[in-house]
């Protein structure tokens, strides 16, 4: 009887030690995961830069076509910050028939250039910071573009309107589309430098 009892009770203590490691063991895996979870940061993503950016969205596939011509996109691609008002694939079909197909040809390019960069203002202005200029400077404020004509901006009720320096209208879309190198404006008309 004494051996049995002596029995039952080893067979309890190897029990209760396996029970506490096994308690032991699983305190470590749940130590292991609380670490692992702690330790996890998930880094917020950086946008692209403003040609990254464009070349992601199909409606600036003709936009990105004739940066790529003009061999603008180390330009736009650097430090910046640039703001760009971007003509949407729709702005380009607006001009006259032709004129993309023309302006795209390698001849062509410094007038090309010269389009382009006129959509572009160094600096970012995200659009809270348009509005405020426009609204401190009496209803209008002028930009000087990259390409060295002037934009004057507007609001046509709570849209920015840009008027070239041919008088042509052109109204922001879409507001602070973010990039790396500064933020895009998409407009629904391409704007004309002076002639």
């Amino acid at each position: 009887m004494k051996v049995c009892n002596v029995l039952f009770l080893t067979g309890l203590f190897l029990i209760s030690c396996g029970e506490a490691k096994k308690d032991k063991n699983s305190e470590e895996v749940s130590g292991t995961e609380m670490t692992e979870n702690i330790n996890v940061k998930k880094t917020p993503a950086v946008p692209e830069t403003i040609v990254g950016v464009a070349s992601g969205n199909e409606n600036f596939s003709t936009l990105v076509a004739a940066v790529q011509a003009a061999d603008l996109v180390g330009t736009l691609s650097s430090e910046g910050p640039f703001t760009v008002f971007a003509p949407t694939n729709d702005s380009f079909s607006k001009l006259p028939e032709g004129t993309v197909e023309n302006l795209l040809k390698p001849e062509n390019k410094a007038a090309l250039i010269n389009l382009l960069t006129y959509h572009v203002v160094a600096g970012k202005f995200p659009a809270a910071s348009v509005i405020d200029a426009i609204k401190t400077n009496d209803g209008s404020f002028v930009v000087e573009t990259v390409q060295g004509d002037k934009l004057t901006l507007s609001l046509d009720g709570e849209n920015v309107k840009l008027i070239d320096a041919q008088g042509n209208a052109s109204t922001v879309i879409m507001a602070d589309v973010e990039a790396s190198n500064g933020v895009i404006h998409a407009i629904d008309a391409v704007v004309m430098p002076a002639e």
